[in-house]
């Protein structure tokens, strides 16, 4: 099997998640930030392009507003070179709709995308399941993206429960998910990280649950 063409997609690492009524609950947010420093680095390293996004939900907005200090990038990465970085600003779940990202990765020959950054429960999931109709493999960091606890009229779940949830969901159908460790090695070595697949969960998960 040919070694990925990657493409580390870095989500929304913004002020947002570590100031306000967003922030990230686990893993740790500054663990789960250095975590993507790390994966930044290791993508540098080998000569794989970085592409940074912002969420913005415009100038009247209480939150993501890009007019606020919130909007900005974690310190630890604002004050990096970025001259090599593609910067997006995204106004949707998804990074792809409106960004041209689909049409810059085919340009460089991109075919899976790994993706870090904030949250698991929104745009990292969503971006793992669009990126199924835009015919792309997807990596998912589970150490270096992070969710928050939750409570609606349909129920309640700790970040915790929602991040190691959804890491065994999108595993079981749409992202190879793997620590920042496993990842770099495999950049090194070429590799391809495992997959799951729904079948295999299922019965797994009939057996461990009998």
């Amino acid at each position: 099997m040919p070694a990925p063409r990657r493409a580390l997609i870095v989500i929304d690492p913004q002020q947002e998640y570590f100031t306000g009524l967003l922030r990230i609950q686990h893993p740790p947010r500054e663990e789960s930030i250095q975590r993507i420093a790390d994966t930044i680095d290791a993508a540098e390293r080998v000569g794989i392009p970085v592409v940074m996004v912002q969420h913005t939900a415009g100038d009247d907005a209480p939150v993501f507003n890009p007019t606020k200090p919130e909007f900005r990038l974690h310190s630890s990465l604002e004050g990096r070179d970025s001259t090599g970085w593609k910067m997006i600003v995204k106004q949707y779940s998804s990074v792809f709709p409106g960004t041209g990202l689909r049409e810059w990765l085919v340009e460089n020959q991109v075919d899976t995308i790994t993706l870090v950054g904030y949250m698991t429960n929104n745009c990292v999931l969503a971006t793992a399941a669009d990126a199924e109709t835009r015919e792309l493999t997807v990596e998912v960091i589970s150490d270096a993206t992070g969710a928050i606890d939750i409570a609606n009229e349909a129920g309640s779940a700790s970040a915790e429960t929602v991040h190691t949830t959804l890491m065994a969901l999108l595993n079981s159908s749409w992202a190879a998910v793997a620590p920042t460790d496993a990842w770099v090695e495999a950049l090194e070595t070429g590799a391809v990280l495992r997959r799951g697949n729904l079948p295999e969960s299922a019965a797994e998960g009939a057996s461990a649950h009998a």
